[in-house]
């Protein structure tokens, strides 16, 4: 499965095909049936089917599939679970959009029974469409065979990755040459070492070697074939290292294999002046339009948890910003006015009995966060960017998990990559789990990267996920 890089950001090359194909159906479905239905008589006089609302009708269709992480989720979901996600995307989240399209544009609103036959047919065929995909993208065909070189803890490590999330991606990893004498991969996944590597490569059509050594000297047993990855390479078989193998396949960083010369010498934690004035401003306008339109909700949160609980409705406390500078974050209060009576800070755990019954309805949806769009005003929170934790947890997190810190180099967020991709964190082994995302994302964030989380929050709200 080839890739395609797009601001520091690998892209699934087959997924962007598909989201092109759809877009193509979708275009065609409106514009076919609304001719259709015009040339019956029973369409709208006042029908618009030129090339523009086609294209918007389409562009939104998409985006709610975006919104629903239906590209990607679709690999790891069963039929009946693609379909409901399908569903949603196109009969909740793009039917919300196109009604605030068709305010904004009403020619080229075809009329609500148009639309629904419109989105109807859509959606089966769209839903035909993906389980043909998947078909031809996980054949044997095209699947990119990978080597390991390697059979210690980092090996191991990637395999257990590979059975969980990239047999869904296209990836069959056929085995381990071992590069030492112990190791920790199981003997049934380790090949023999091949007299000759490129040959190897081409009777078993390996396109891919990944190279997870442990440091190992070589007095000590350990030993890499440099030239013999050297003829590979020239030839045509991509090497890459363990970690680079991971940011590019799971989009996170593997902990255990990050080093500090990868940060130094890295493409990416680059600092842009430009980037960070340009996210300020689109800050601004987000957050500024942010509380326009949530301002109801907002108001309507506030008495909630008045009336349940009285005051405060709001609580604050000090969380660790950029650069490790401390700040205020606010939130609706969720919880007990006593959670933590004795003064000591608490990771928030599962059916937390401290959270009343309005508290997880707002922490469901989110809207406990929305006072937080003060935070981003004023500057000490972006839109995107890693969750900012309690100094409290903080202290404890830097001494037991190395590079925590790195963080802290960029502006804390009301949205992040980790929150998409790592369940709800109430543990250290959780932060750690959170961290290898929350590197990538400082490793490689930019505009479009912050976009796509934006869309992709959506899923969150709507589902609830990550929620205690």
């Amino acid at each position: 499965m080839s890739y395609i890089r797009f601001r520091k950001h690998y892209l699934h090359a087959p997924y962007l095909v598909l989201a092109a194909l759809e877009f193509v159906i979708l275009y065609t479905i409106f514009a076919f049936l609304s001719l259709l239905l015009s040339l019956a008589g029973v369409g709208y006089p006042s029908v618009d089917t030129d090339v523009l609302s086609a294209s918007l009708f389409a562009l939104i269709l998409s985006g709610g599939t975006l919104a629903m992480g239906g590209y990607l989720a679709m690999v790891y979901e069963s039929v009946s679970a693609l379909f409901f996600r399908t569903l949603v995307a196109y009969c909740f989240v793009g039917a919300i959009g196109l009604k605030l399209l068709y305010l904004v544009f009403p020619s080229a609103n075809p009329g609500s029974a148009n639309l629904f036959w419109a989105v109807t047919l859509a959606s089966l065929i769209v839903i035909l469409l993906r389980l043909i995909f998947l078909r031809i993208v996980d054949s044997e065909q095209l699947v990119r065979r990978v080597v390991i070189f390697g059979a210690g803890n980092f090996a191991a490590s990637l395999f257990d990755e590979y059975e969980r999330n990239m047999r869904a991606l296209g990836v069959r990893i056929i085995g381990c040459i071992a590069d030492s004498a112990d190791g920790a991969v199981e003997p049934d996944k380790l090949l023999p070492t091949p007299y000759d590597f490129y040959q190897f490569c081409r009777q078993n059509r390996v396109s891919e070697i990944v190279i997870a050594q442990q440091e190992r000297r070589s007095n000590e047993g350990g030993w890499l074939p440099v030239p013999e990855l050297m003829e590979c390479k020239l030839r045509g078989i991509a090497i890459t290292s363990g970690i680079d193998f991971y940011e590019r396949e799971l989009k996170k960083a593997k902990l255990d294999m990050v080093h500090p010369s990868w940060i130094v010498f890295s493409e990416g934690f680059k600092a842009s002046k430009v980037r960070d004035f340009t996210k300020r401003f689109l800050d601004l306008l987000i957050s500024l339009t942010l509380l326009v339109v949530m301002l109801p909700f907002i108001i309507l949160t506030a008495i909630a948890v008045f009336l349940e609980t009285g005051r405060p409705m709001l609580y604050s406390q000090t969380r660790v910003g950029m650069f490790g500078k401390e700040f205020r974050i606010y939130k609706f209060r969720s919880m007990r006015q006593d959670a933590e009576k004795d003064g000591k800070a608490r990771w928030a755990s599962a059916n937390d009995n401290r959270v009343t019954r309005v508290g997880a309805f707002i922490r469901n949806t989110r809207l406990d966060e929305l006072p937080q769009i003060y935070n981003v005003i004023k500057g000490e929170m972006s839109i995107v960017g890693p969750r900012p934790e309690r100094p409290e947890f903080v202290l404890e997190l830097k001494e037991k998990i190395p590079f925590y810190d790195t963080r802290h180099y960029v502006k804390p967020g009301l949205m992040g990559w980790a929150q998409l991709k790592y369940p709800y964190g109430a543990s250290v082994e959780d932060a750690r789990g959170k961290l290898e995302y929350d590197l990538y994302y400082s490793k490689n964030h930019s505009l479009l990267m912050d976009f796509l989380i934006m869309i992709q929050t959506v899923e969150v709200i709507l589902l609830g996920k990550g929620v205690r």
